[in-house]
């Protein structure tokens, strides 16, 4: 099936225990909830480069649509609107 996806990237955080209890508590709840018409919500920790070298950003999350016309509809939602 054909779709589309939204990735949001974050940069390593000053508080990564901090940034976790915000994420894992109410980000992810907010994000499952509130955003319409998602197909699939993957939200992965990056901890390393293949090389071993620190990675540009800490988490990517991504949220996958099965057109770009329900994403652009979940993006002018309110609940879009409230994530975003």
């Amino acid at each position: 099936m054909a779709g589309i996806k939204l990735i949001v990237a974050y940069p390593t955080p000053t508080d990564i225990n901090a940034f976790e209890k915000v994420y894992n508590e109410e980000h992810i709840p907010m994000a499952a909830e509130k955003l319409a018409g998602k197909t699939k919500l993957v939200a992965t920790k990056i901890l390393s480069m293949a090389d071993g070298s620190a990675a540009p950003y800490y988490r990517i999350a991504e949220v996958h649509f099965p057109s770009a016309e329900v994403l652009a509809a979940c993006a002018a939602s309110e609940g879009g609107q409230a994530t975003v």
